[in-house]
């Protein structure tokens, strides 16, 4: 049955790690280095970034309509830009032609990048409540990732990573309860739902780590810095799997390699949270984070 309270649960969790990770950029490095080490949270309110916003979306469809229908969550992502949330270029162009019906998303999505569309870390960063509302059907997390990715992201690497971070949230919501699966056997739960890509290949060398070493983890697979499905998504779920049953360790130890520090504990946020639940996530970290907007979230908040 499909569970708007996994859905939720997942976007909770993605929204509070965009918001957290987002903070650190503001920081010079030796002060970053410093906090991270001292696990030295943030101050004042914390403001998620085009991670959320376009999760939103995801979240106020499924919330709605109970499904996700691409030419409405077109229109969705279009409304709701804010340039100030800091989106990729192309998305951005993308989503401004959309808003001014100068081009629409079919059209758009595949024409980035001189026509190949865009393989951008972009679709994986938002998809994680699709994971968590249908986690008793897989087959329908990879084609609702499929879609939902598409709109943006039509690359076969874009939407790769989009389906792997999709089936993550829900092998992780369908694990809550049970002990913790070891790293390795976390990820290969979700590779064969992965299409053939350099996300698989990232995926099945980050299966084959033997090092706790989160550095080392970075140095192997990526850490977003090139803000590509494949140098992001493999990373996430090494961190992911690694700490899946503790979301504020699994948050510190993935800003502590940098790179595209908000996607990646967007995207670790989301699965970890489908795994611990509400409880697992510090309530201090989400008093931080700017509250949810009504238009997707409800009245609840």
């Amino acid at each position: 049955m499909p569970s708007l309270e996994n859905a939720r649960l997942a976007l909770e969790g993605l929204s509070v790690g965009d918001a957290f990770g987002e903070n650190f950029f503001h920081f010079p490095k030796d002060s970053l280095d410093q906090r991270i080490r001292q696990r030295e949270l943030p101050a004042g309110q914390w403001r998620y970034t085009d991670d959320t916003n376009m999760a939103l979306s995801i979240y106020c469809l499924l919330r709605k309509k109970g499904e996700i229908d691409q030419d409405t969550l077109a229109i969705s992502f279009a409304a709701h830009y804010d340039p100030e949330r800091k989106y990729g270029a192309g998305a951005g162009r993308l989503l401004r032609q959309i808003g001014t019906k100068a081009h629409w998303w079919r059209e758009a999505s595949h024409e980035l990048f001189g026509g190949q569309g865009s393989f951008g870390n972009g679709a994986a960063m938002r998809v994680a409540p699709v994971g968590g509302y249908y986690a008793d059907d897989i087959e329908k997390v990879v084609a609702l990732a499929t879609q939902t990715s598409e709109v943006t992201h039509a690359h076969p690497e874009g939407i790769a990573g989009g389906i792997a971070v999709a089936v993550a949230s829900a092998v992780a919501s369908r694990l809550r309860g049970s002990p913790p699966s070891t790293r390795q056997a976390f990820i290969e739960m979700v590779l064969p739902y992965v299409p053939e890509s350099e996300v698989k290949s990232g995926l099945r060398r980050a299966s084959e780590i033997q090092s706790n070493q989160v550095a080392h983890a970075a140095q192997m697979l990526g850490n977003g810095l090139l803000i590509s499905a494949q140098d992001t998504v493999p990373f996430c779920l090494w961190c992911a799997g690694a700490y899946l049953n503790n979301y504020e360790e699994a948050l510190w130890q993935t800003a502590s390699v940098y790179g595209d520090i908000d996607t990646n504990c967007a995207i670790v946020g989301g699965i970890v949270a489908s795994y611990v639940g509400q409880a697992g996530i510090p309530s201090e970290w989400i008093q931080h984070r700017e509250p949810l907007p009504e238009w997707a979230v409800g009245a609840e908040g």
